[in-house]
């Protein structure tokens, strides 16, 4: 691999509470996961977040989630289908509205929190999320976990599929996420992170926390915006990478 992405959570404050520090992470990644207001984010803080990203020249995404926004989206809503779809395309359109007045437009899609777990294996709210993304523009990109079931999805019915990885969070053997219940589901030691990651743009290989070998073959790589030590992580995932000999860029 000669390039890879670096996405981020970002634009999840909300009123005079604020989340994170999305001006610096700006300066690591080459994706934004902008939150759409369904699990963090008022209007003025998407739209200053879209306007921001432009300046940085970062590439922005829809950060879709459950109707959560006490939760942070960390729950799952055992709503229909059919209401899925209606909530995810109505969260694009919000997104791609702020993200337009800024200079740019929505670019990709990536579920947040307890909908990016469920879509793994969860078939009506995996095709709900596809539909929504099939109904407002077939062209954007969906951001996933290897072997999920909404990339597969969304590969059938003529979308992109994109596999992440995550550089700060902790790999169960079937290459699922730990949960963030579980002790030391999230990392925080920037040596191991960036070997982590090195190994995975350089040879596609993870290592699960009971020491499994996952094979990824990850177009980008995830640096949470929430962790108190994400601008620090994203910004030395980012030299680690380059000092390899690999470009960040956008998969877009």
């Amino acid at each position: 691999m000669t390039a890879i992405d670096i996405n981020s959570d970002v634009g999840e404050s909300f009123g005079r509470w604020h989340l994170g520090d999305d001006a610096a992470i700006f300066e690591s990644v080459s994706s934004a996961n902008v939150a759409c207001g369904f699990h963090a984010g008022d209007p003025s803080t998407l739209a200053q977040t879209c306007r921001d990203a432009v300046a940085a020249g970062v590439t922005i995404g829809a950060h879709v989630s459950y109707r959560d926004l006490a939760g942070f989206g960390r729950r799952f809503v055992d709503c229909t289908a059919s209401e899925l779809a209606d909530d995810i395309l109505y969260q694009i359109g919000a997104l791609d509205a702020f993200a337009r007045a800024a200079g740019a437009r929505v670019r990709y899609v990536k579920p947040h929190g307890a909908l990016y777990n469920a879509v793994v294996a969860h078939e009506a709210h995996a095709q709900a999320v596809v539909d929504a993304i099939q109904a407002y523009d077939d062209s954007l990109p969906v951001l996933g976990l290897p072997g999920a079931v909404v990339l597969k999805k969304a590969e059938s019915q003529g979308l992109r599929g994109i596999v992440e990885a995550f550089a700060d969070r902790a790999y169960n053997a079937d290459g699922t996420l730990v949960s963030r219940r579980e002790k030391d589901a999230v990392l925080e030691d920037n040596d191991t992170i960036t070997a982590n990651m090195i190994r995975l743009a350089k040879a596609g290989v993870l290592i699960a926390r009971d020491g499994t070998e996952i094979h990824v073959d990850a177009a980008s790589i995830c640096v949470h915006g929430d962790n108190p030590h994400a601008v620090a992580t994203a910004a030395a995932v980012r030299r680690a990478l380059e000092d390899a000999g690999i470009e960040i860029r956008s998969f877009v």
